[in-house]
């Protein structure tokens, strides 16, 4: 084939570069991207099968022309004349108010959550019906909505049925006015996106060993005081002691004179509060599999409850996922596999709780002693450290590793008593 002239090539790419720029050129027009805007909107209410039928309807048209067959330009004028008849159910105004309600939004895996949602019609005239879309996780709930009067209310309830522990997403309600035939559509959300926390089932632990009492005198370390709240020992005055720690009864018994030979003054342990943090590998290799990691949220969720019954502070760490106190437990039904690994997210729970007094940390069969040393190093010395293997299919035994405490477990049920034997 003959090339084209190059004067012909080198104004088709001038034409060409022109047509490339025409997008760049109406953004520089006052208000033509609010107009661009709006008319994405306008074409947005056609819904995918009136965009089908309207290509269909012009392409048959035009077969029909082209071919001088009258039958097929009847059924394309046909179909763009429907989709053209779907346009007016679109036209009128939605005023309503929109309310989703759970009872409770925190629940234990295997319960069920009660919900209502509420429509009631803030505009003056009577509403006709409209379709309500509101997702429940991975599912749609669709209500055909009656005509309501104008402040007139309609309720739906319904149940909500939870098996695993997750988070469920509701919302967001969408209300459609649309054709019947679902051609075209003027979608509006009326409500936020609500969720469902839903937590692994748990069992019941004796104390930690720390409540509200020891919470306010804090746990004892083996790092000596000069002035603190758990008492050691007394020992002989040094020059520079400061005076109101003199044990003077004692040292009247040793007869102790005014400058300070055979005076006694008590000495200190350094007292930590009690503040349990608790990091669990989020390594999908460290774990046999799906059901190892859901049997160690289990037990971070129990271990989590134990330690706000005992009015701990708590701190739980799954890789992105941190949470203190109350939302410890959010954090649980939130966490999942990701890429930090054990080390990298006891580092984070170290900065995060500089405070801590006793350090659970959670891994799978994948998770070498060495990890769990490396983890537990982020802490400092006179931290408590226990590390729970979930282990399926072997007896639940108790091991160390240097200061490190290592529960096997092969299931949740075994993890009271293997924690009150270490704990004791």
């Amino acid at each position: 084939m003959a090339s084209r002239p190059p004067s012909l090539r080198s104004a088709a790419r001038t034409l060409r570069g022109r047509l490339l720029r025409v997008p760049e050129q109406w953004v520089r027009i006052p208000g033509a991207s609010r107009a661009v805007g709006s008319a994405a909107r306008v074409l947005g209410v056609v819904r995918p099968t009136g965009w089908l039928l309207a290509v269909a309807g012009v392409v048959v048209l035009l077969a029909g022309v082209l071919l001088h067959w009258a039958e097929l330009a009847i059924i394309g004028v046909a179909a763009l004349v429907v989709l053209l008849l779907a346009l007016p159910w679109l036209v009128g105004r939605t005023r309503v108010r929109v309310e989703v309600l759970l009872d409770p939004d925190r629940v234990t895996a295997g319960r069920s959550v009660i919900a209502s949602l509420t429509v009631t019609n803030l505009a003056a005239a009577r509403m006709r019906s409209l379709l309500l879309d509101l997702p429940i996780g991975a599912s749609l709930q669709r209500y055909d909505l009656p005509g309501l009067a104008a402040g007139e209310t309609h309720e739906e309830t319904f149940t909500i049925r939870t098996q695993r522990r997750g988070v469920i997403a509701i919302g967001p309600a969408t209300t459609r006015r649309g054709d019947p035939l679902g051609l075209a559509s003027r979608d509006l959300r009326w409500t936020p996106v609500q969720e469902i926390l839903v937590r692994p089932p748990m069992v019941p632990l004796e104390a930690l060993g720390g409540g509200l009492l020891r919470d306010l005198e804090g746990v004892s370390t083996e790092s000596v005081s000069q002035a603190d709240l758990a008492f050691h020992a007394l020992r002989e005055y040094v020059p520079g002691d400061d005076l109101r720690h003199v044990h003077w009864r004692s040292s009247a018994k040793l007869g102790g004179t005014a400058s300070g030979a055979g005076l006694l003054v008590r000495q200190y342990l350094d007292t930590r509060r009690s503040h349990a943090t608790l990091v669990v590998d989020d390594d999908r290799a460290a774990w046999g599999s799906d059901e190892d990691f859901e049997t160690a949220m289990e037990v971070t969720a129990s271990v989590v409850v134990r330690a706000l019954l005992d009015e701990f502070q708590t701190t739980v760490v799954c890789g992105d996922h941190a949470g203190e106190g109350q939302r410890a437990l959010d954090t649980v039904c939130r966490a999942g596999f990701g890429s930090h690994g054990l080390v990298a997210a006891a580092r984070a729970a170290a900065r995060a709780a500089s405070d801590t007094s006793l350090l659970f940390l959670l891994g799978g069969v994948g998770t070498t002693v060495e990890k769990f040393r490396r983890a537990a190093s982020s802490f400092e010395p006179e931290v408590r450290r226990i590390a729970i293997r979930v282990e399926p299919g072997i007896t639940s035994t108790v091991s160390a590793a240097g200061d490190l405490t290592i529960l096997h477990l092969p299931s949740r049920d075994d993890l009271a008593a293997l924690l009150r034997w270490s704990l004791t």
